[in-house]
C-alpha cells in the first residue's frame, strides 16, 4: 500500500506541475513503427515528464528472500560464478533496436561541447558515483546521461558490487568507457576509428558503453592492496547482472567484440 500511495503521489505532482499533461494531450497521432519494434511502456508525451521526476521520486521498496550467508551448521553459503551460456545469445540487440529507443527517450543531438552546456537541465551528471568509475582516457564523450538512463547506470554498478559481495569476490567497480556524444565528437571519432556510426545512440544521452576487460579495484585508503582477480571473472559476474537486468525490460545490450564492451541503451 505504501508503494502505490507513493506513485500516486508522484502522479499527482506531476499533474500539478505540468497541468498541459492531460487527457486530450495524451490523445497523439500515432507514429507507423515496424511490425516486431519494441514497444516502450511509458508513453511518449509523459516520457520527458517522467524523466523529470524519476531521480526525486523515492525507491520502491523490494520484498524479496534474504541471500543466505551461512548455513545452518555455520559454515558459508558458496555463491558460485556462473556467466551467461553465450554472450552473442544473450546480448544480441544491434542498433535498429537501440537507435528507436534511443530517440524516444533521449535529448536531440547537440553539435559541440558548448551547445551540450545549454542542454544540462535535461541532463544528470554522472561523473562522480561511489558505484562505477568513469575511464581516464575518455575523451570522445561528456559525463551526462537523461535521468532514466543515469538510473540505470548507477543500478548495474550498485548490483555488480552486491553480486561481488554475495561471491566473496574482493570488490572491484565497473569502468564507463563512453558517454554522451555530440555531432563534433561522432566525426572526430570515426576519422580513427571506422566501426563508429554517424547515426551513434551516445548523441542522444540514452547509452553508455561498459569495459568488460578492464576493472578499477576498491582498495581501503590506508590498507594494504586488494588480491587481483582476473578479469575473466568479473566479466563472467557483470554478465550475469546485465542478463537480469535486461530480462526486466529496461535495457537493451549489445556484446561487443572489437571494442571490448557492453554497449547499454536504456529503455
Amino acid at each position: 500500500m505504501k508503494l502505490m500511495g507513493g506513485v500516486v503521489a508522484v502522479l499527482f505532482l506531476v499533474r500539478l506541475c505540468h497541468p498541459e499533461v492531460n487527457r486530450h494531450a495524451l490523445q497523439t497521432t500515432p507514429v507507423a513503427t515496424p511490425e516486431n519494434a519494441p514497444v516502450d511502456s511509458v508513453p511518449k508525451p509523459l516520457s520527458k515528464v517522467t524523466d523529470s521526476v524519476i531521480m526525486a521520486a523515492p525507491l520502491p521498496t523490494i520484498h524479496s528472500v534474504p541471500t543466505r550467508f551461512r548455513k545452518s551448521d555455520g559454515s558459508a553459503v558458496k555463491h558460485p560464478i556462473y556467466s551467461v551460456h553465450s554472450y552473442k545469445d544473450c546480448f544480441p540487440d544491434v542498433q535498429d533496436v537501440h537507435y528507436p529507443a534511443a530517440r524516444r527517450h533521449g535529448v536531440r543531438p547537440v553539435r559541440n561541447r558548448e551547445e551540450a552546456e545549454r542542454h544540462k537541465q535535461e541532463l544528470v551528471y554522472v561523473g562522480a558515483n561511489p558505484y562505477y568509475k568513469m575511464d581516464e582516457a575518455m575523451s570522445r564523450s561528456i559525463p551526462y546521461l537523461v535521468p532514466r538512463a543515469s538510473l540505470l547506470l548507477h543500478d548495474i554498478g550498485r548490483r555488480f558490487l552486491d553480486s561481488l559481495a554475495i561471491k566473496g569476490v574482493p570488490l572491484h567497480t565497473i569502468i564507463v568507457t563512453s558517454v554522451l556524444r555530440t555531432e563534433e565528437d561522432v566525426a572526430k571519432l570515426r576519422r580513427i576509428n571506422g566501426n563508429a556510426s554517424e547515426q551513434s545512440c551516445h548523441r542522444f544521452g540514452t547509452t553508455f558503453d561498459i569495459s568488460y576487460n578492464r576493472f578499477h579495484t576498491v582498495s581501503p585508503p590506508d590498507g594494504p592492496e586488494r588480491r587481483a582477480v582476473r578479469n575473466d571473472s568479473l566479466k563472467f559476474i557483470l554478465s550475469e547482472v546485465l542478463r537480469d537486468i535486461r530480462a526486466e525490460e529496461r535495457c537493451y545490450v549489445k556484446y561487443e567484440v572489437k571494442q571490448g564492451c557492453f554497449h547499454i541503451t536504456v529503455r
